[in-house]
């Protein structure tokens, strides 16, 4: 990436309409502070397929969904294909699924029939379950698929292809007795073929069960990354969902009556991928073309091959995805002016984006289109279907999160110089699938969902400003001598000292007597560093002596600019192997998940605090 500074506050901004900013603050007993948009909640449906119906005796030839086919020729859903079709597969899942405590799971990644065979289940009441591919597919043990099953206790199982499922479902054979199997392709003996699911012919028993549906019924349940145990299952109901789009449109306006065109690979068992943007595509009437790429250096082949074809209208991704697509958008005119086109907006979740990486982006907006682009972010999770609050100033920066959306209060519970975010509203979930202990636990007194996440005034005096992200609670930790470390916050001044030579950081010191990194570097950046092409950048790189000169030069600029012990990082390794997604060392958006990493790496972390300095260990004077 360049090094050269770009002064774009003269430089005007794409003006797209955003909704106002009008935030109520309540301050209550103990400091908590309460706030809320003054904006009502507008109407919104009580069911999820509601606006599919609208759409498709409106727009009905209009592309809702569209995929490649092997590869080739892109395959396209219109709305009113879409609402015929999950009349038969409901009517199918009427005859099959006798019992609505026992959620249809899915095995599947992205995928057309994955798209209808959730809308008809929904349609008809019964909730589904997507399971995260990464269980069955980059796992020996299966054990997150086996825990999954065993809380759905499913009665029928869609499996996209028998083949990559093959050994994930022998391995779990003993879970899935008395389970009716769906296959697209390559079934099982006695299984049924979705083909012949879209053959069955609807009678009025899918309108009955339609009519039943009403805001509290379950329409699916979402798992966790399992970040620090096993996955819990997120219940989103109707009106959790409906909600939900309701309050992202109030806020991002120009995205209705069609005009959301997506390419787009955030996976659908995920809470972004699938009740945002699939569900906001389908609320409004827009398009989502399914990107089979994904922001690792061989996904991002084929997402460049979709995007070169096709114009998004709004672009989101996790700020690996961004990283990753930067290198393209500099030296691709082509790619470049197309990805710009129609482009209004570039929103990044999942986790939190570079200055750096934000920075690059208002340039590449400026050189191609003379003008800035809204560069936008939020706070949400699974448990809020998933958006919690939004930022929509054009003067924003890398870590903003904005307000509370129109509908949600938020509770603001003072821990020291921070606040831990509680929220209440329509599109919060009622709890975990059969975890009565986890429901329990997750709410405060007021009814109150209690995120364990952080986050700072941007500016104590006005709310409107909005907030900061400020770390995960349960990340933070006490070295020996007592000193709390904010990891969220040590981990983002790590990443900004290094000017993109850091990709990701995980942060040690639990107990011990100093702060320890193990930090894994950008290769492309020391390949451009280093003045060779990017094409043979390998991990060498990452260990070559002016790569870790520039690192140690890092290291000492940080603690020479630290406030004590709790900012300062003493030693830092530089990782030169890969993270395991079977121990769920990364998570499928691309961040690392720092609690798996330190329970599956205790002897490297280990290294860093050994009585004598190891090779490959960098340590600071200062």
């Amino acid at each position: 990436m360049s090094e050269q500074t770009w002064v774009t506050d003269n430089i005007p901004y794409l003006e797209v309409p955003t909704i106002s900013i009008d935030i109520e603050r309540r301050v209550g007993e103990k400091g908590v502070n309460y706030l809320k948009s003054k904006i009502p909640l507008g109407q919104h449906p009580v069911k999820v397929t509601e606006r599919l119906q609208f759409w498709a005796h409106t727009t009905p030839k209009a592309i809702f969904l569209a995929q490649r086919e092997d590869g080739g020729d892109w395959r396209t859903l219109t709305y009113v294909q879409a609402w015929q079709k999950i009349q038969g597969i409901g009517q199918y899942l009427l005859d099959t699924v006798t019992s609505k405590d026992r959620p249809i799971a899915l095995l599947s990644g992205n995928s057309i029939e994955h798209g209808l065979l959730a809308l008809a289940a929904m349609h008809i009441g019964i909730p589904y379950a997507p399971i995260s591919p990464a269980y069955s597919l980059k796992s020996d043990s299966f054990e997150k698929l086996k825990h999954c099953l065993d809380v759905l206790d499913p009665e029928l199982i869609f499996v996209q292809d028998g083949n990559a499922y093959k050994k994930a479902l022998d391995g779990v054979a003993s879970n899935t007795r008395n389970t009716r199997l769906v296959f697209v392709e390559n079934g099982m003996p006695e299984s049924d073929r979705f083909e012949d699911l879209l053959k069955t012919k609807s009678t009025p028993k899918v309108a009955e069960a339609y009519d039943k549906i009403g805001r509290e019924t379950l329409a699916k349940v979402l798992f966790t990354s399992g970040s620090t145990g096993l996955p819990k299952g997120v219940m989103n109901t109707h009106g959790n969902l409906t909600a939900n789009w309701q309050q992202i449109t109030q806020t991002f306006p120009f995205v209705q009556n069609g005009a959301l065109q997506l390419m787009d690979w955030l996976p659908w068992n995920h809470t972004f991928g699938s009740n945002h943007n699939f569900g906001l595509v389908m609320y409004n009437g827009g398009s989502l073309y399914i990107d089979e790429g994904s922001p690792t250096p061989t996904g991002m082949l084929q997402s460049i091959k979709n995007l070169k074809g096709f114009a998004p209208t709004v672009y989101f991704n996790v700020p690996k995805g961004f990283e990753e697509l930067l290198p393209f958008l500099n030296t691709d005119e082509d790619l470049r002016q197309t990805f710009f086109s129609r482009l209004k907006m570039l929103f990044y979740a999942g986790a939190s984006i570079s200055q750096k990486v934000w920075d690059e982006l208002d340039r590449l907006s400026i050189q191609t289109t003379g003008k800035r682009i809204l560069i936008s972010s939020g706070f949400g999770m699974t448990e809020s279907s998933p958006s919690a609050m939004f930022c929509t100033a054009y003067d924003s920066k890398a870590g903003f999160l904005g307000v509370p959306v129109p509908g949600l209060e938020m509770k603001l519970v003072p821990m020291g110089d921070r606040w831990e975010a509680r929220f209440k509203g329509p599109n919060i979930t009622p709890g975990y699938w059969k975890n009565e202990v986890a429901t329990a636990n997750a709410f405060d007194r007021e009814g109150f969902y209690k995120t364990s996440e952080a986050l700072k005034f941007i500016d104590e005096g006005d709310p409107n400003v909005g907030m900061r992200y400020d770390g995960r609670i349960a990340e933070d930790f006490k070295l020996s001598t007592g000193t709390w470390v904010n990891v969220g916050n040590l981990r983002d001044n790590i990443i900004a000292q290094g000017k993109g030579l850091v990709k990701d950081v995980v942060i040690t010191g639990h107990d011990r007597d100093f702060v320890g990194a193990v930090l894994f570097l950008n290769l492309g950046y020391c390949a451009d560093f280093l003045g060779g092409e990017r094409q043979t950048t390998d991990s060498n790189a990452a260990h070559s002596l002016p790569i870790r000169d520039r690192v140690q030069e890092m290291l000492d600029t940080l603690a020479q600019n630290s406030t004590g012990s709790s900012t300062k990082v003493k030693r830092a390794l530089i990782a030169d192997f890969e993270l395991s997604p079977e121990r769920g060392e990364v998570t499928e958006k691309g961040s690392i998940n720092q609690y798996a990493f330190l329970k599956h790496r205790s002897s490297l972390v280990a290294k860093l605090y050994g009585h004598n300095l190891e090779p490959g260990i960098l340590e600071t004077n200062y």
